[in-house]
């Protein structure tokens, strides 16, 4: 593993399980100093564990998306402990199952937005102070929120990806003379946030003809937000095995 990240601090939301917790093991071995945040304490406590054995730096701090307080009361830790931050990964979300159009309520959408639109945001918002210059954001944005692809009835949950989207083409344009700002888009990847798993019904719908790993995801990540993506900004980057198509 090279060390493409040594030496910088590094934020990931939702570090407690899949893409989140394997990017954290990643950045860490890539040496990076990495703060991990999530809301369940003793998953995040694992993964950080699991860092630290391995001889790599890590941290965990719990943190609800939901509760401005929460996010803050973290920055606030953070900037006294660290002082400033090299990398944000915006990683967490939630992909709760909602019925249809027809029988949607407002809880419904409010329970997806709070975390994947303004979760997101107030991260952003309240860590956007420590950032260095020459620092770098990325966002975890999903194949589901692209203009070309379309499926199922996920209407709340691939608006929210959409607009995360957004959001990174925003601060990418306005922010680019000081940090650089992209997106990964995962498509269908072996994670906790999928339930009852159907690896051949997924798979017969990527060309690559599998679906992804957590790790692979990871790889991605690791390389966005490293020094050799360094003219890489706005950036919006599908990582489906070609699903998007």
């Amino acid at each position: 593993m090279s060390n493409s990240l040594l030496h910088k601090v590094a934020l990931i939301t939702g570090a407690t399980s899949g893409i989140g917790a394997a990017t954290a093991i990643r950045f860490a071995e890539a040496g990076a100093l990495v703060i991990c945040t999530g809301r369940n304490k003793e998953r995040g406590n694992e993964v950080v564990n699991h860092i630290i054995t391995r001889g790599y730096n890590a941290l965990f701090y719990e943190m609800d998306l939901t509760s401005d307080e929460s996010i803050q009361s973290v920055a606030d830790i953070v900037k006294k402990e660290f002082d400033s931050l090299d990398i944000i990964f915006n990683n967490a979300g939630i992909f709760p199952i909602l019925p249809p159009l027809e029988s949607i309520t407002r809880a419904d959408i409010d329970a997806v937005t709070s975390t994947n639109i303004s979760g997101f945001m107030m991260v952003t918002k309240y860590f956007f102070p420590l950032l260095k210059k020459g620092a770098t954001i990325l966002n975890n944005a999903s194949i589901a929120g692209l203009q070309n692809y379309t499926s199922g009835q996920s209407y709340a949950y691939s608006a929210s990806k959409a607009a995360v989207i957004k959001t990174t083409q925003l601060l990418a344009k306005k922010y680019g003379n000081r940090i650089r700002v992209n997106a990964i888009c995962p498509g269908v990847i072996k994670t906790p946030i999928f339930k009852n798993f159907d690896e051949e019904r997924f798979a017969s719908m990527i060309p690559m003809g599998r679906t992804g790993m957590p790790e692979e995801v990871a790889a991605v990540a690791n390389f966005l937000v490293s020094d050799d993506a360094s003219y890489i900004n706005g950036a919006i980057v599908p990582v489906d095995g070609g699903q998007s198509l």
